[in-house]
């Protein structure tokens, strides 16, 4: 099937897209990595009037620490982020999880921002920039604010950013010396979208957890964070026994589907396994071991 006939555009300046957009609203559509836009649009289940290729905007992409933040350009590739040695050195989480989205061919296609913006409940990065308590810098013709992660994602497919607003920058808390984390992905095939994943973040101080990120994935109506297990965690000793509370209380709020990925009950025990393994890893590595 074909998409229907759209208007398209090639801006070559961030003050151009916000132009377009800002006149344009819900008919306009954005092109980052396409990967999820141009499928819906050959089955017309989008239609755009206009589509606007981010393609040759200078300044959307790129990776850079810097006192505060790591920042994240939305135009980054998953597949620049997957060979990074920043995110190998210090943000583990992020180095594991990137290998494991789809396949190499997508990976040099897709980018950050656009899996953000599409808030597939599926989608890996959503699971992994919750639980690292990311924030993503939106921009519009009357300025720039920026969205918490977890005042992003509204459901399915359905996020904070108004129509006007283009997704510019994501930004991560700087990873402290004493952090880890990692992601969990069960898929039926290499390549394939999760049956369940997991993304675990932990931070550590004189021997407690100073702060954990735990965030599922596949599981709800939208990437979901696990809050009541991370406030259980915050203070405590990073024992078996509270990774386990933990994941207990994580498995609470999944709320999957029997489908030919396996049963409700299946996942939900999937999702507490991995929190639990999860957490255990990212001790591992916060230690230093």
């Amino acid at each position: 099937m074909l998409p229907a006939s759209f208007e398209y555009l090639a801006p070559t300046s961030l003050e151009e897209v916000l132009q377009v957009v800002g006149q344009g609203g819900d008919d306009v559509k954005l092109l980052a990595g396409g990967q999820s836009l141009i499928p819906l649009m050959k089955l017309r289940l989008a239609r755009p009037a206009q589509l606007v290729d981010l393609g040759g905007v200078p300044g959307l992409a790129g990776i850079e620490e810097d006192a505060t933040n790591l920042r994240i350009g939305a135009m980054t590739r998953t597949a620049e982020l997957a060979d990074s040695d920043l995110l190998k050195a210090r943000y583990p989480t992020m180095a594991t999880a990137a290998p494991l989205i789809s396949d190499p061919i997508i990976r040099n296609l897709a980018t950050i921002g656009g899996s953000l913006a599409h808030a597939d409940p599926a989608g890996d990065w959503g699971s992994v920039m919750l639980a690292m308590d990311a924030e993503v810098v939106a921009r519009s013709g009357s300025g720039e604010r920026t969205i918490p992660m977890g005042d992003f994602f509204q459901g399915t497919f359905t996020t904070a950013l108004e129509p006007t607003e283009v997704l510019t920058e994501i930004r991560v808390p700087r990873a402290p010396d004493r952090s880890g984390g990692t992601y969990l992905k069960l898929e039926r095939k290499v390549g394939d979208y999760a049956t369940v994943a997991v993304a675990a973040q932990l931070e550590l101080s004189n021997g407690t957890i100073a702060r954990a990120g735990i965030a599922l994935t596949a599981v709800g109506a939208e990437n979901l964070r696990a809050q009541a297990a991370e406030e259980m965690l915050a203070g405590a000793e990073p024992t078996e026994e509270a990774f386990g509370e933990a994941a207990r209380l994580a498995a609470e709020i999944a709320d999957p589907f029997t489908d030919v990925r396996g049963s409700a009950e299946y996942k939900r025990e999937v999702a507490r396994v991995f929190v639990q393994r999860g957490l255990a890893q990212s001790h591992e590595i916060a230690r230093g071991g």
